[in-house]
């Protein structure tokens, strides 16, 4: 089937955090395919550069006048042609010119116009591309959050979260990561008198705690929706640990610095004590051997997952293999800048066994992708358990699993 490109549009748009970001429209005879891209707060220093120095603007008039010229008339079904144009037309080893935000823009929106065109859904379209078997994956959500994400008041670890083990659906899934952030929130009214209900970036509640007694108010809100519901949850934490990284050692707020052994052993305490199903970021961003050291210790029973480790990166995801640092990948599209990437990513780790979770940005926007990405390619996505633009991809799970539910399973973590 050959189907070509007409012409690519581009818009400034806004994020969920009122920033700007781009949104790109892929054209063809009879079909358009859209993506918006979004943007984080806490962004490994290995990641591609979201937009060039210039802003939006820059990325907006590169699309026009050479990326929109260049891929017209390309085979809309010739993913790799595509996105290969877009790097050769950057130039630069991390998207610096065009932008990793525009990339991936019009990466997913050319996917997006592949997959109407052929009257298939995303996640079809993307798992024939990839070589895949979708799933349906089990929603990771954030339920208080702090560091980046929050205010200087807040907890000092980015997020405490939570992952539905056993739902029989996406919609069970969905639905018990709903009732324990309604009881965090009622539990944080409790204690805090003057407790406002904020909120973070993410959807996640906010407030003063320490990190010992967020677990604890997390954990017996799991238990009383488990006994309720009969859903069995994990408790799990992201750390973050670059934005805390001070060169020589990790600094709290609240218990001083910790060097990097003490920072393992505090992993490893809090890891056994409350039982963590998973663990993003624990050690900085440039220690693979920390990495590999804490994945010995606790690896067996935890999800040790490289976010700033790996940013999608399938150099370093291959290093964090050869090292074994890690047992877990978190896949951001931006952070790679092209879809082709991001699937080699994926496949990468996927072929060493490795657990992959695709991930929501803090600066979001309402664009459901992910949820397609996911359920063709992941175990597990990230994307928060309230708030508009994180309930848009968790909604379009439960879509999905309407139209497909005969023949696509969830994802089981315990197999």
């Amino acid at each position: 089937m050959k189907t070509n490109i007409k012409e690519i549009k581009a818009r400034k748009i806004f994020n969920s955090r009122g920033e700007s970001t781009i949104e790109a429209e892929v054209h063809l005879d009879d079909s358009i395919g859209c993506f918006s891209a979004p943007s984080g707060a806490s962004v490994g220093k290995n990641e591609v550069k979201a937009f060039p120095d210039e802003g939006v603007e820059a990325s907006l008039e590169i699309i026009k006048e050479e990326i929109s010229p260049r891929l017209e008339g390309i085979n809309i079904y010739n993913q790799d042609k595509i996105d290969s144009e877009l790097k050769k037309i950057d130039g630069t080893d991390n998207f610096s010119r065009l932008g990793g935000n525009a990339s991936i823009a019009v990466s997913i929106a050319s996917a997006k116009a592949a997959s109407k065109n052929s009257n298939i859904p995303l996640f079809e379209y993307i798992s024939e591309i990839s070589g895949s078997d979708p799933s349906f994956p089990l929603p990771l959500g954030n339920i208080i959050e702090g560091g980046k994400h929050a205010g200087y008041g807040s907890t000092e670890i980015q997020e405490f979260l939570i992952l539905p083990l056993n739902p029989d659906s996406v919609y069970e899934a969905v639905f018990v990561n709903t009732r324990v952030h309604k009881t965090v929130g009622e539990k944080l009214s409790i204690q805090f008198s003057n407790f406002s209900g904020g909120k973070g970036d993410e959807g996640g509640w906010v407030a003063p705690l320490h990190t010992e007694k967020a677990l604890d108010i997390l954990r017996k809100s799991c238990d009383s929706v488990e006994e309720k519901y009969g859903i069995e949850l994990g408790v799990g934490m992201d750390i973050a640990a670059s934005e805390i990284w001070n060169g020589n050692s990790y600094d709290y707020r609240r218990i001083g610095d910790l060097s990097e052994s003490e920072q393992m052993n505090f992993m490893q305490s809090l890891s056994e004590r409350y039982n963590l199903v998973y663990l993003e970021d624990p050690i900085h961003e440039e220690n693979f051997e920390g990495f590999a050291t804490l994945t010995n210790r606790i690896g067996e029973n935890t999800l040790i997952c490289g976010d700033d480790l790996f940013v999608t990166n399938k150099h370093r995801i291959r290093e964090g293999i050869s090292k074994k640092s890690a047992n877990t990948v978190l896949i951001k599209p931006n952070q790679i800048g092209t879809l082709t990437d991001m699937i080699d990513a994926v496949n990468l780790a996927k072929e060493n066994r490795f657990r992959t979770v695709v991930s929501h940005r803090s600066g979001e926007t309402t664009d459901s992708s992910i949820a397609h990405i996911a359920v063709a390619m992941s175990d597990i996505i990230k994307t928060g358990a309230v708030g508009g633009e994180r309930i848009a991809k968790l909604n379009e799970l439960i879509r999905i699993e309407e139209e497909n539910k005969d023949m696509i399973k969830m994802f089981n973590l315990r197999c």
